[in-house]
């Protein structure tokens, strides 16, 4: 034969069961990081008290960290068993990896982590022109910092990797 076959490329297929699971996975990675935001800030706080606020480490501050962490203890884990869950079925069906929700929702989250990174370093930059960082103030952008570059980093060398497989 003078030439080769040329063989289809899989589609990718935009399914409603797709879109639950990915729409699950990536509300509770959102869900997860918020809260463990907060309790880092919470934390933060009863470090590094405020002057001008005494009763926040009594009365607020409590509920807050209860709730942060109710919340991790429920979303983390099942941010987990989604993660392994879905990669053992992108695994097993290579072509999956091409599915419209999941790139959406990969782009989407990349959007969200690159503006929290750009609004997190104009903070920096704006209370340190104005003379006003705290220790406080700069472990919290440095909680927020580490939050959003890690969601950014994870699902651009996820993406790379989509983009290296054949």
């Amino acid at each position: 034969m003078p030439f080769v076959v040329p063989v289809p490329r899989p589609q990718p297929s935009l399914s409603a069961r797709d879109a639950f699971w990915y729409l699950l996975l990536f509300a509770t990675l959102y869900v997860w990081a918020w809260h463990l935001g907060s309790l880092a800030f919470d934390l933060i706080a009863y470090a590094f008290p405020d002057p001008t606020d005494p009763e926040y480490r009594v009365q607020r501050m409590g509920a807050s960290m209860r709730s942060a962490s109710a919340a991790l203890l429920i979303a983390f884990p099942a941010f987990a068993w989604l993660a392994h869950r879905l990669s053992r079925e992108v695994a097993r069906e290579p072509p999956k990896r091409l599915s419209p929700v999941r790139r959406w929702l990969t782009y989407m989250t990349l959007f969200l982590a690159a503006a929290v990174l750009i609004g997190d370093a104009i903070a920096l930059v704006y209370n340190a022109l104005g003379g006003e960082l705290t220790a406080r103030f700069v472990l919290k952008v440095a909680v927020v910092g580490a939050i959003a570059g890690a969601a950014f980093a994870f699902y651009l060398l996820d993406l790379r990797r989509d983009e290296a497989v054949p």
